[in-house]
């Protein structure tokens, strides 16, 4: 399965945030679209990094409630790892692995295109795997 049928079926919006925001207003965003990251995105729309929970985490046992006043451009991860649409899910899940990494944006052409997560790899493969031994199973029973 390719990450462009991923994101046919989840929708490709990704929420983003700029550099220059507070870790408290991405923090209040991450919460409100319950998710994990934000991808940063400067004033061209480029990716300039991507800013996780875990980020956020790192950041207060460096800082402390000082945390909440640093902006994103302090804690983000700047090595923004990317995917293609065309790319297998199977690549993703290495990547993810050997990066240990949970969010990997996609970006075509240069342009960020939305965002694929180690659930949404997971989700997929398990329904592919689904569709396999259902289609097995349904073969061995019309064989007999």
């Amino acid at each position: 399965m390719l990450v462009e049928t991923v994101l046919h079926g989840k929708g490709s919006g990704v929420h983003t945030v700029k550099p220059d925001a507070t870790i408290a207003a991405a923090a209040t965003q991450l919460n409100a679209h319950r998710i994990g990251a934000l991808v940063a995105v400067d004033g061209t729309g480029r990716i300039a990094g991507i800013l996780s929970e875990r980020d956020i985490v790192r950041g207060m046992s460096q800082f402390g409630e000082e945390v909440h006043a640093k902006t994103v451009a302090e804690l983000m991860s700047v090595d923004v790892f990317t995917c293609s649409p065309q790319a297998s899910l199977e690549e993703l899940m290495q990547v993810m692995t050997k990066r240990r990494v949970r969010h990997l944006p996609v970006v075509e052409e240069g342009r960020l295109v939305g965002i694929v997560t180690i659930g949404d790899v997971v989700k997929n493969l398990l329904t592919e795997a689904k569709m396999e031994v259902d289609s097995l199973r349904d073969y061995v029973m019309t064989s007999r």
